[in-house]
């Protein structure tokens, strides 16, 4: 009966301690300090003889049960240890995974609000738009000879070449009985031009492209004999009603077959910029 008093009353001290350490708390010293403290105060001072029995025997079964008590003591205090490292890196964890939620919720307003702005568009607004993808397609190529060859030149001036055998004409900014094609949107434009020639007579082939009637880019090309051929290119920035051709110049002379189509002149749009 006695042993089983001891070992509850060391049970009692024993989860009072334990809830300290998990609290925040003692260190094994202290722990024991406690449980002697807790058994003296169980055990009140008795008579000489009775004192002596019972801290005889009191001592000889609790001895007993100290080390045991101990040793799980010391395993849970390295449990809780262990938890609270564990709480501490769940505690980042779900820092973390706050964060990351914070980011997706404001992304998900953003695309909201975007769609709440394509949602409340009208149709006119729709139709606008539709034509404003239609108008942004502007592509053209062209051959110099449509259905006859032979040379052209040379003049004592320059001329404008009109490349009739036209193999795209999307958005017909291109016109094929002038040869200039006319900007619709203000953007930046790509022109490639090709020329060829016969050196038959030692005549050099040249062409430039112009763009509202200023000089950009020449191709030329000059032998002695046999044929010569030469091409260009250059992005032009471009505004609504800007006019880009290409002229044959003085005293020089091309050469073309229709099936063959060395000499073209293309170009397309790149992309538009915003009125200022």
């Amino acid at each position: 009966m006695k042993i089983l008093i001891c070992i509850l009353l060391l049970l009692e001290t024993f989860m009072s301690a334990v809830q300290q350490q998990v609290n925040g708390g003692l260190n094994e010293n202290e722990i024991s300090q406690q449980l002697r403290s807790e058994y003296r105060r169980q055990n009140p001072p008795q008579t000489d003889a009775v004192r002596a029995n019972t801290s005889t025997d009191s001592q000889q079964n609790c001895h007993l049960y100290f080390p045991d008590i101990y040793a799980a003591l010391r395993e849970l205090t390295a449990t809780v240890t262990k938890q609270k490292a564990n709480i501490r890196a769940l505690e980042t964890r779900l820092s973390d995974a706050e964060q990351v939620a914070e980011q997706q919720t404001v992304l998900l307003e953003e695309l909201n609000m975007k769609y709440n702005e394509i949602s409340n568009l009208t149709q006119s607004e729709v139709e606008e738009l539709r034509k404003e993808n239609r108008d942004r397609r502007i592509a053209f190529s062209a051959g110099l000879m449509q259905s006859t060859s032979g040379n052209l030149g040379p003049f004592n001036t320059d001329i404008t070449l009109t490349y009739r055998n036209v193999f795209t004409n999307i958005g017909d900014a291109y016109n094929s009985i002038t040869g200039i094609f006319t900007a619709p949107l203000k953007g930046a434009y790509m022109f490639r031009i090709s020329v060829y020639g016969s050196a038959s007579q030692s005549i050099p082939s040249t062409v430039s492209i112009f763009k509202n009637g200023q000089q950009v880019v020449i191709a030329h090309a000059h032998q002695a004999a046999n044929v010569v051929n030469s091409s260009n290119g250059v992005v032009l920035l471009l505004e609504v009603g800007d006019v880009v051709f290409v002229r044959l110049l003085a005293n020089r002379r091309i050469s073309d077959i229709s099936q063959n189509n060395h000499n073209t002149f293309s170009g397309y749009l790149l992309f538009p910029l915003r009125e200022q």
